[in-house]
């Protein structure tokens, strides 16, 4: 008998063991169990043929129609064609070069795996030379393909050296002589959610005798994926509140209370929900770890700067980490300039009971570097902003008492660590992102944090009109798209244009650009130096046009922003380095470029730095995307609601899941495979529920080892640490 720790050249000998590996990545027997298949075909069922992408690769289940040869007429030799149908009209041709021998095999009715890449010849569906297994004739079974016997015919993810029928007959050998596999789950928990034991479990996944077995089986490991992951996030949460941690409570006559009585405005309800929140957790001798989401524009910086001025009455020093220089500078323009004089104590014009205000980047000369340095050592700064410079040595804090990290999937976890490292005990983090996040993703991302939500955009801001100009179709909408632009500008208003590359040489410009949905190759994505002079000559000639990249020198990076802010400028091209945080209320158009190159939530980012004015918003997002195409789907999703929860929803539905829960990064074991967000958000909360329970009364879970260690497999440290990051 074997177990889930054998190497597979023991079972499988060497030549397949070195392929499993070398292109699946894939050496022990548990590697293998686990590797699920990623579909179930059933013979007499349709794989849906017309569904198939170009270029893209497949493995279909269907039948033979017609087999035909015939003399190739551009070059000697015979072509052989397969016509294979689905059984609901889909038709595939399969084409081999030279093999006319093959027609022995694929004679009409037989039913087989088909598995090539796909292309399209005189609008026709093809796969050009396929690997294929042929399914045994009514009560016909040999070994060779006795894992396709059964009504249900799983479909494995593959490499072209290891096409999915290698791999169930390698599982097949290997289910025949595994022992029991050891279910490490609770009995109590097995039985309280009906789930079935692991090893029949693992065992039906592979040969399910029915559509309810395999129902079971994959319930049975769902729910281990999510109660890993959510056993590790509770885990997390009850350590970090264990920990000490500096209260820092609201004192009533402090900076806070004189902040609130002199903002030229009035909080939304939201934001005095959230200060509450924020307030409460910032009095306990245990560090708030709280996530703040809210849509574009709904004031999520004041909320975390009144918690930092509270912290600054209770003696303490609070720093703001954020994502780049740009958005730093205006961080610490837009703070100086909401506390006025109380951002300004020690200057003539500051108020003596007021803080100071420190700014920390890598491109600050050596003697703005030193003093920034001092007033953060001595404390005179409460107040502390910056990006990564704040991590190096040379940056002390004299009372580092919360960390506000804006836009934390910018950040890793070390960089994060280093900061609260700073502090004498652990300070209190809140996090900010203006990305709204489904409850599911919410539960299962950021699991370890509290979340508060702010949904109410405040008074006076406007609203944002988008439309799709369909670039290719209709070429008369773009030039009107660059005269809706200048008419803008002509009533006092300025605008973006927004690419998606920066152009001359940089990094990504050499990258081969992905297919078009179609398969055709795509022109390289429209770059920021390139459109600029463009523009520049031709339709927005005679304009005062700035650009801005990630690749200029921060210095002058900062200098377009400021003229950009003061007006002095009426037109930004540039990257998404606008994408976060940038606040110029007078800018009232965009226009993105190449918009089916961005994502569905990087385009709303995008889109809210328009409209944060008095005047309304116009985004135009223009593409080459065919109408009734999946990215020019998206691009009407994003034009028909503002609505950014609604957005991260259909993010979360288009993307792949791994993209969210980090099933991409290495480690084999460690990839959920079958856990959907969109679609197990239930699953997700019971095993929420049940780890909550298991760890009330075994915090480190002493008396499940063995579920311990499992949870160590499907979480190791990288995916516990892309958890943290979010």
């Amino acid at each position: 008998m074997t177990t889930l720790d054998d190497p597979l050249k023991k079972l499988l000998g060497d030549k397949t063991a070195k392929a499993l590996d070398k292109h699946l990545d894939l050496r022990t027997v548990g590697d293998l169990i686990y590797h699920f298949p990623r579909r179930y075909d059933e013979r007499g069922e349709h794989t849906d043929i017309r569904s198939l992408s170009v270029g893209e690769d497949v493995t279909v289940l269907g039948q033979v129609r017609r087999a035909t040869t015939r003399p190739m007429r551009q070059r000697s030799g015979k072509l052989l064609e397969v016509l294979v149908e689905d059984g609901a009209g889909g038709v595939l041709t399969l084409t081999f070069f030279n093999q006319a021998w093959r027609e022995r095999d694929l004679r009409p009715g037989r039913w087989g795996l088909f598995a090539g890449k796909v292309t399209e010849f005189r609008g026709k569906r093809q796969l050009n030379g396929p690997d294929y297994m042929l399914l045994g004739d009514e009560g016909e079974v040999s070994d060779e393909i006795e894992e396709f016997a059964g009504a249900l015919i799983p479909v494995y993810p593959a490499a072209g050296a290891v096409p999915t029928w290698t791999i169930a007959r390698c599982v097949r050998v290997v289910l025949d002589t595994l022992a029991p596999v050891e279910d490490p789950l609770p009995a109590t928990v097995r039985a309280t959610r009906h789930l079935s034991p692991l090893d029949t479990a693992l065992r039906e996944i592979h040969r399910p005798g029915s559509r309810e077995d395999l129902h079971r089986a994959r319930h049975r490991l769902k729910w281990d994926e999510a109660f890993a992951v959510q056993l590790t996030l509770v885990q997390r949460k009850r350590r970090s509140s264990a920990l000490p941690a500096r209260p820092r409570p609201a004192t009533a006559d402090g900076l806070l209370s004189t902040f609130d009585t002199r903002l030229p405005y009035e909080l939304t309800e939201g934001q005095r929900r959230v200060g509450v929140e924020i307030a409460a957790d910032l009095a306990t001798p245990h560090p708030m770890h709280r996530l703040l989401q809210g849509e574009v524009g709904s004031g999520k910086t004041v909320c975390a700067l009144r918690a930092m001025l509270q912290v600054v009455d209770a003696g303490g020093q609070a720093a703001l980490l954020a994502p780049t220089e740009v958005l730093a500078a205006q961080h610490f323009r837009g703070i100086s300039a909401l506390l006025g004089p109380l951002g300004r104590a020690g200057e003539l014009d500051g108020d003596p009971a007021g803080t100071r205000v420190a700014l920390v980047t890598g491109s600050q000369g050596a003697a703005a570097r030193r003093a920034a340095a001092a007033e953060v050592s001595t404390g005179s700064a409460g107040l502390v902003i910056g990006t990564h410079a704040l991590l190096y040595e040379g940056v002390e804090f004299n009372d580092l008492g919360l960390v506000v990290v804006d836009e934390q999937h910018r950040f890793g976890v070390e960089q994060r660590d280093a900061l609260r490292a700073k502090a004498d005990q652990p300070p209190h983090t809140l996090v900010m992102t203006a990305t709204p996040i489904p409850r599911t993703v919410a539960m299962t991302v950021y699991g370890d944090l509290e979340v508060s939500t702010l949904s109410q955009l405040p008074g006076g801001r406007s609203p944002i009109a988008s439309h799709v100009v369909p670039a290719s179709d209709k070429p008369a909408f773009l030039d009107r798209a660059w005269r809706r632009l200048r008419e803008e500008v002509e009533a006092g208003h300025q605008a973006y244009v927004v690419c998606p590359r920066i152009g001359d040489g940089s990094a990504t410009d050499s990258e081969e650009p992905p297919p078009d949905d179609d398969g055709s190759a795509r022109r390289p994505p429209l770059a920021v130096t390139e459109v600029a002079p463009l523009l520049a000559d031709g339709p927005l000639h005679g304009l005062r046009i700035g650009v801005l990249h990630g690749r200029l020198p921060a210095d002058e990076k900062d200098a377009v922003m400021r003229s950009y802010a003061a007006g002095d400028l009426d037109v930004l091209v540039a990257t998404t380095v606008v994408e976060v945080g940038v606040d110029v209320p007078n800018a009232t158009v965009m226009i993105v470029l190449d918009a089916d190159r961005f994502g569905v939530s990087q385009l709303h980012q995008l889109r809210g730095r328009v409209g944060r004015g008095s005047a309304a918003g116009l985004c135009l997002l223009v593409t080459e995307a065919p109408e009734g195409s999946p990215a020019r789907e998206r691009l009407d999703a994003v034009a028909s609601t503002t609505d950014g929860f609604k957005l991260a929803e259909l993010d979360l539905e288009q993307r792949h899941e791994g993209d969210v829960l980090g099933a991409t990064q290495s480690g084999r074991r460690s990839h959920l495979r079958l856990l959907s967000l969109r679609k197990d958000a239930q699953l997700i909360g019971e095993a929420r529920l049940e780890a909550i329970a298991l760890t009330d009364d075994d915090p480190e879970l002493t008396a499940h080892p063995a579920l311990a260690q499992s949870i160590a497999l499907l979480v190791d440290e990288e995916r516990a640490e892309y958890l943290e990051k979010g």
